[in-house]
């Protein structure tokens, strides 16, 4: 008869310990993948046409906020250029497009929507504005950085401001830029204005104002909008070569 000595509880442990490494180890694999994402988006819009359209004429596009998604097109006379009309003229296009109701702004649909409105009538490729309030001042930092040689000004008006164009702010830097906010919005913070504000106006030649009303909460696009001014300062901005 033999005996075998046992090993000490340490040297079992180890062991244990080692064959549990070399019986679990596992493969990397390096890959890469070349995928298409294709996002469908239908817009509704509203077209204001001008009443003489014999020459080029600039064009106004507005972005509604979230109140006014939906299928009913009537909304988008509520605020905005398409509310000013009704009492007062402009010598411009007005583009109202309209956010289906489960949905937010996609600027690649907007962009494509611009394209066609474009074609379809005898606008100046170096004069057209963009603006929006709310969720549409949103859609419109995100449109303006993904496209920012086709806007000869921009307009944002207590909006949401994304990661992206606080990144990449300097591609806005050449477009005349007004931003406009309430100080007391609670919907809004007035710090995504200040913010941006701050990173374009730090960019070479940038060209920037920013207006904060002391008395405004999230409602500040009446005062704006219902007032000639601000049409007056867009319609008079040329768009340049970035």
């Amino acid at each position: 008869m033999r005996y075998i000595r046992s090993q000490s509880p340490l040297i079992i442990t180890l062991l244990f310990l080692l064959q549990g490494q070399c019986g679990f180890a596992q493969k990397e694999v390096k890959g890469s993948l070349a995928a298409e994402v294709v996002q469908k988006q239908e817009l509704g819009y509203l077209l204001s046409v001008p009443q003489k359209t014999k020459e080029k004429k600039p064009l106004i596009v507005f972005l509604h906020g979230s109140g006014e998604k939906g299928t009913d097109t009537e909304k988008l006379k509520i605020h905005g250029p398409l509310k000013y009309i009704q009492n007062h003229k402009l010598d411009a296009y007005i583009l109202a497009p309209q956010c289906p109701e489960n949905d937010y702004w996609n600027a690649e649909a907007l962009y494509q929507l611009i394209l066609k409105i474009q074609k379809e009538n005898d606008i100046d490729p170096n004069r057209i504005y963009l603006t929006g309030l709310s969720m549409g001042g949103w859609g419109a930092w995100n449109l303006a950085i993904a496209h920012p040689d086709m806007f000869a000004a921009l307009v944002p008006i207590c909006g949401f401001v994304d990661r992206v164009p606080m990144i990449e702010n300097c591609k806005l830097a050449a477009i005349p830029t007004h931003i406009f906010h309430g100080l007391l919005d609670d919907v809004v913070s007035v710090d995504y204005a200040t913010a941006i504000y701050k990173k374009i106006k730090a960019c070479p030649n940038a060209k920037i104002e920013l207006t904060i009303f002391d008395d405004a909460n999230h409602d500040a696009w009446t005062r704006v909008y219902d007032h000639p001014e601000i049409y007056q300062w867009m319609l008079g901005q040329t768009k340049t070569q970035h």
